[in-house]
C-alpha cells in the first residue's frame, strides 16, 4: 500500500515525498488507520520494520490540523535509551518538516545549562516530547511540566523499558496525564507484565501484531561452542592474522564490553566502546566515529542492538548468547544491509547452551559450530538441557548478566534534558 492511499493530510504527505518514502511497511499499513481513528493501540512489531513512522506519522497528521492548545505538551512518547530517543527526534524533524510542530528530546548524559534550556522549552510546551522515563521524572518531581492536557501518550520498545526496570516510572507518569487521552503503545514482544501494563493503560485496545521475521539469508551464520574463559581467546584468534572492518560485537554487561574493549586496544586495533557509564557526548562521539569508518569494532551492550541504524555492518559477534530470538534477530540484523553479505557469530559457553537451543529451535535450523582453536585447549561438547524451551522468552538470566530485572544502573540512560531544536518553528 502507498501513503498516498491512507486518509494523510497534504503536509504529511509532502514531507514523505521529500523524504522519498512512497510504500507503507506492513506496521504502517495496519497502524496508521487505526491510529487515525482515534483508538488506543498495541502494537507488536521488531525493530526496523518502520514502527516510528507509523506512530509518527498519524499524531503529526492531528497535530497539524491546529486544533490542539499552542503552550501545551500535547503528545509524550517515551523511549527506554538516550540512543532510540535521539533517533526518533530525527525522524520527528524530518516528518515535521513542513508542519508548524514543535518538539523537545528528555534525556540524559547533558551539562547544566542543556538542563535549563530543556527545562524552559517543558514549561512554555512543546507539541511533543520525546523522553526517557528517568529523565522525564526527573523534570516532573520538580514542579513545572504540566501534563494535563496532553492528547497522545506513546510507549517505544515498552518491553525493553520493562527489562531496564522502568515500569514504577512509567505509572507514575501515567498519573500526571488526563484520562481523556489516546495511548499507543508498540512492543517488540508480547511477554505477560506488557499485558498488565496494556490492561492497565489502554482503554480497549485495538491489537496489531507481526509476526518476528527470520534473519536475512544472505547472513552466515555460526558459532564457537566454548568456555567462558575461551571467548576472550577466540576473540584474540579472529583479529590475529587480519584487521577487521565494519564489526559490532555484543557483550551481556558493561563490564564485559571493557574486558573485550581492553584485549582488542592491546592488539592494536582500532575499538571504541558503547555502554552506560560513558557521557552523552562521549557516546556520540563513538558513534560517529565508527559510522564514519574512523573506528573498526564496535564493542557494545545491548543499548546499540535495537532502534540504531547503522549500515555496511560485515560482521556481528554475540559475546554473549542474546537473551531470546527477538534479541538474537535485532542483533545479527546489524549486518546485511543494503545488499551486503554479513556474518554472525555467537559464543555459547556451559551456561547458555539451552538458550541458544530455544534460539535454534525458532530459527528452524541448526547453526553450525566451529571448532574452537586448539592453542586455547579443550571445549565443551554441545549438550543443550531437554526442557528448556518450557522456560519464558526473556527470562533467562545468563552469568548474572540477564535482563529479567532491572539494574542499579537504569538511571544512566536518563540524566539532564537536551533541546534538539527551536521549540516553536515557522513555515517557510
Amino acid at each position: 500500500m502507498k501513503f498516498s492511499e491512507l486518509q494523510l493530510n497534504e503536509q504529511v504527505l509532502e514531507a514523505l515525498d521529500a523524504m522519498r518514502f512512497d510504500e507503507c511497511t506492513p506496521i504502517q499499513e495496519k497502524s496508521i488507520p487505526v491510529i487515525l481513528e482515534g483508538r488506543d493501540l498495541i502494537a507488536v512489531a521488531q525493530t526496523g520494520t518502520g514502527k516510528t513512522a507509523a506512530y509518527l506519522l498519524p499524531v503529526l497528521d492531528k497535530l497539524s490540523e491546529g486544533r490542539h492548545p499552542e503552550d501545551s505538551i500535547n503528545c509524550i512518547i517515551m523511549a527506554p535509551t538516550r540512543e532510540l530517543a535521539q533517533q526518533i527526534d530525527q525522524q520527528m524533524e524530518g516528518f515535521s518538516y513542513f508542519m508548524p510542530v514543535s518538539s523537545v528530546a528528555v534525556y540524559g548524559g547533558n551539562d547544566g545549562i542543556l538542563f535549563e534550556q530543556q527545562k524552559k522549552g517543558l514549561t512554555l510546551g512543546a507539541d511533543v516530547v520525546i523522553a526517557t522515563p528517568g529523565r522525564l521524572i526527573a523534570h516532573l518531581s520538580l514542579g513545572y511540566v504540566d501534563l494535563s492536557r496532553v492528547s497522545y501518550f506513546i510507549l517505544d520498545e515498552a518491553d525493553r523499558m520493562l527489562d531496564m526496570g522502568f515500569y514504577d516510572d512509567i505509572m507514575q507518569i501515567v498519573k500526571h496525564l488526563p484520562k481523556e487521552r489516546q495511548t499507543i503503545m508498540f512492543s517488540a514482544t508480547m511477554p505477560a507484565k506488557i499485558q498488565q501494563l496494556a490492561n492497565n493503560i489502554l482503554n480497549n485496545p485495538a491489537e496489531v501484531k507481526l509476526a518476528v521475521s527470520k534473519p536475512a539469508d544472505k547472513i552466515v551464520q555460526a558459532a564457537y561452542v566454548c568456555y567462558e574463559n575461551q571467548k576472550l581467546g577466540i576473540i584474540r584468534s579472529l583479529f590475529a592474522e587480519q584487521t577487521p572492518e565494519r564489526v559490532i560485537i555484543f557483550a551481556s554487561s558493561k563490564i564485559k564490553v571493557k574486558e573485550v574493549t581492553k584485549a582488542l586496544k592491546q592488539m592494536k586495533l582500532n575499538v571504541g566502546e558503547m555502554h552506560s557509564d560513558l557521557e552523552q557526548a562521549q557516546r556520540e562521539e563513538v558513534m560517529y566515529e565508527f559510522k564514519a569508518g574512523r573506528i573498526n569494532i564496535l564493542v557494545a551492550t545491548d543499548i546499540v542492538a535495537r532502534g540504531i541504524d547503522i549500515d555496511d555492518i560485515r560482521l556481528v559477534i554475540n559475546y554473549d548468547v542474546p537473551h531470546d530470538s527477538e534479541d538474537y534477530v535485532h542483533r545479527i540484523g546489524r549486518t546485511a544491509r543494503a545488499n551486503n553479505d554479513g556474518v554472525a557469530l555467537t559464543f555459547i559457553s556451559e551456561k547458555e547452551q539451552s538458550n541458544f537451543k530455544n534460539i535454534e529451535n525458532f530459527l528452524e535450523k541448526t547453526i553450525y559450530k566451529i571448532p574452537v582453536p586448539e592453542e586455547l585447549g579443550e571445549a565443551p561438547e554441545y549438550k543443550p538441557k531437554s526442557g528448556g524451551g518450557s522456560r519464558r522468552k526473556g527470562s533467562y538470566n545468563n552469568s548474572g548478566n540477564g535482563r529479567k530485572k532491572g539494574n542499579g544502573n537504569r538511571r544512566n540512560d536518563d540524566g539532564k534534558a537536551k533541546p534538539k531544536r527551536p521549540l516553536k518553528k515557522e513555515i517557510k
